[in-house]
């Protein structure tokens, strides 16, 4: 148990059964009565959100979390299968409570996922991310106006602006929170 006081982002917390992750925390210290804390909590096998309002000095179930490595093998486009990098097991995990991952992850690579006991609570994916621009247009000849920018798809079918002097084969850095380009990478 862990008092409301003492809970941050990124705590895991059992709710009325299920595990949610506290995706925002707001301290609140009112001129009158007690203080208390405005969380916003994320199911992740569900990807319900809910809002939860406690004082200060009551307290939660929390839940132990563990980070573990796991390879992205490939989805099915119902479940992303994925391989522990330690044990060879492998699980899968429901697509509809990640939206746009498929267009994010590549096969083959590594991800951080967080677990409870068996369930998997959040597949973490890194900031920024190298993908190979697979289908762009050329730029037209002679269009040398800054902040010229044109469709590109990466090789995982994501779609993204680029700016016009980018070609196809090239390797771009994404954020994948916004899924926007932030730079060309020469490698």
């Amino acid at each position: 148990m862990i008092k409301a006081g003492q809970i941050d982002k990124g705590s895991a917390l059992l709710i009325k059964g299920q595990p949610f992750l506290v995706v925002e925390r707001e301290f609140v210290n009112p001129g009158k009565g007690s203080a208390f804390v405005r969380l916003k909590l994320k199911s992740p096998s569900t990807g319900q959100t809910l809002q939860e309002t406690i004082k200060s000095q009551d307290t939660v179930e929390d839940i132990t979390i563990e980070d573990r490595d796991f390879q992205y093998l490939y989805n099915d486009g119902t479940n992303f299968s994925f391989m522990n990098t330690e044990t060879y097991e492998q699980i899968e995990v429901p697509m509809k409570g990640y939206p746009d991952y498929e267009l994010l992850m590549k096969e083959g690579e590594t991800y951080r996922v967080t677990m409870w006991e068996d369930d998997v609570l959040d597949i973490q994916l890194p900031g920024k991310y190298v993908y190979v621009v697979a289908e762009t247009e050329d730029a037209a000849r002679g269009d040398t106006v800054q902040g010229v920018t044109k469709d590109a798809i990466l090789e995982t079918g994501l779609k993204i602006r680029v700016p016009g002097f980018i070609k196809q084969g090239e390797k771009v850095r994404v954020n994948t929170e916004t899924k926007e380009y932030l730079e060309r990478v020469n490698s």
